[in-house]
């Protein structure tokens, strides 16, 4: 039988496993690159069309500089077309790290007696919460060990409290989670908590390297773990974040398989993942695998530039375990998403003297500690516009909804205006000074730049609302 680009050994039926590994191999071996082969498959995405998993793995073994560079300059032109110049911004809180696993590149693993365990309580949590909102964060994702403590109606109620708190202007917008998965009815539970997304990460799509890096507790189910978000979708949870864990497999493998699941939750639900992740792997207690498939710099913003080509329309979460220039490099050509003031520690951003800083209450080691105000000052330094935005998730327009609205290109006429609105309320309540004076002036230029007379003089509007005292506008 001839091997065809769309020719899959399983088919996608939801709730059933759909990874074959061969099959990944099958595309990624049979791909033979050339300058006018990856020339081609960048101009369909330059036309906004998702690539199948044959013209991915075309970009995937493309190794000459030449085409490296048409791969990249293909991500930052399709990155400004689709996103603009905004930023989502975000902070990570770690509700607690009790785990049953024992995953051989985590410092909460079963195993590590050295680590401190710990669970906010509920004043802890409504301390960090205030301490996150004195900063000006509006969004964030709660962290979950995967234990038993945790379970859905625990995760339903810390988001709940979390909603309630307001401190000052302060309030948190949306909370997205990343935990452990769940059956159907555990994920009606939390959807019925109000979350945004939900992210539950493969860690790596290959059979026998997940065997070895988990080999006991919950997360030892291969496959469970991959139907997690099948079940998640069942439940009414439209928004869902997959991911791989770089480091652990051989990278293109990884990537291919993350836009397999992208295919996987697109035949079964009709929309696929509200976003990606794609995180380095970083020392952490107890750290035992050897680094045979260690991503370098180089290969990292390669694959976060295939991924944006690959899947158009999908956020891409790059996170503070990546350093500042390397954050500074693919922010260009590829994500949507970065955390900021990020703080890993249980307890750690309400400046608990009993919070002991280092590695034995941490999951990984972070490489950007930058303040969220010092990563909001480079973010206007180089003409991005940093955003809080959470109006799609309020106004419905999530999954299948997002899709309609973004696929063609309309969700521009919302995402840049509702950003810079965030980003003046953020300017009156938080700013440093130097901050405030380039930040409106690059709201001034981004006004200016809206093409639709309409919507500019409504921005304009609705910032002068904001410096009268005004909060939470949006489009």
């Amino acid at each position: 039988m001839k091997f065809t680009p769309e020719t899959y050994k399983i088919p996608d039926v939801s709730m059933q496993p759909f990874i074959d590994d061969q099959e990944i191999w099958d595309f990624l071996n049979q791909a033979r690159p050339d300058l006018e082969l990856v020339k081609a498959v960048v101009d369909k995405s330059l036309n906004k069309n998702r690539l199948n998993l044959a013209e991915t793995a075309i970009l995937l073994k493309a190794d000459q500089p030449e085409m490296i560079e048409l791969i990249k300059e293909g991500a930052r032109t399709l990155k400004e077309r689709v996103y603009g110049k905004r930023i989502v911004l975000f902070a990570p809180l770690y509700v607690g790290n009790y785990c049953s696993n024992n995953c051989r590149y985590c410092g909460f693993k079963a195993s590590n007696k050295d680590a401190i365990r710990k669970t906010l309580s509920r004043d802890e949590l409504i301390a960090n919460v205030q301490a996150l909102e004195e900063h000006g964060q509006k969004r964030l994702i709660l962290v979950y060990g995967e234990h038993r403590t945790y379970s859905a109606e625990y995760i339903a109620e810390t988001v709940r409290e979390v909603y309630k708190v307001k401190k000052g202007p302060g309030e948190i917008r949306r909370v997205n989670i990343n935990a452990a998965p769940f059956d159907i009815e555990g994920f009606k539970t939390v959807h019925e908590a109000g979350i945004g997304t939900y992210q539950i990460f493969q860690e790596t799509y290959h059979h026998p390297t997940y065997a070895v890096c988990h080999p006991s507790g919950k997360k030892a189910d291969y496959n469970y773990r991959l139907t997690a978000l099948d079940r998640a979708m069942e439940a009414g949870i439209d928004d869902v974040g997959i991911g791989a864990l770089f480091g652990l497999y051989d990278w293109r493998f990884e990537v291919l398989a993350l836009v397999r699941h992208v295919n996987h939750l697109e035949a079964c639900y009709n929309v696929g993942p509200h976003t990606i992740s794609f995180p380095r792997i970083q020392d952490a207690l107890e750290y035992d695998l050897d680094d045979q498939y260690e991503v370098s710099d180089e290969e990292f913003t390669r694959l976060v530039a295939i991924l944006r080509l690959a899947v158009p329309y999908t956020g891409l979460i790059l996170t503070a375990r990546e350093p500042e220039y390397i954050r500074r490099e693919v922010l260009a050509f590829g994500c949507s998403q970065i955390d900021a003031g990020t703080k890993l520690e249980i307890g750690a951003y309400a400046e608990d003297p009993s919070v002991d800083q280092n590695l034995t209450k941490e999951q990984f080691k972070i490489n950007d500690d930058r303040t969220l105000n010092e990563v909001i000052d480079e973010l206007i330094d180089h003409d991005y516009i940093p955003s809080f935005c959470t109006a799609c998730y309020r106004k419905g327009r999530t999954g299948q909804h997002f899709m309609e609205f973004s696929v063609p290109g309309f969700i521009k006429r919302f995402c840049t205006p509702n950003a810079l609105l965030t980003l003046a309320e953020y300017i009156m309540d938080y700013a440093a000074e130097s901050t405030a004076d380039k930040g409106w002036k690059l709201i001034e230029r981004s006004v200016a730049e809206i093409e639709d007379p309409r919507y500019e003089k409504l921005v304009l509007e609705r910032i002068e609302r904001i410096k009268q005292g005004e909060r939470d506008l949006y489009f």
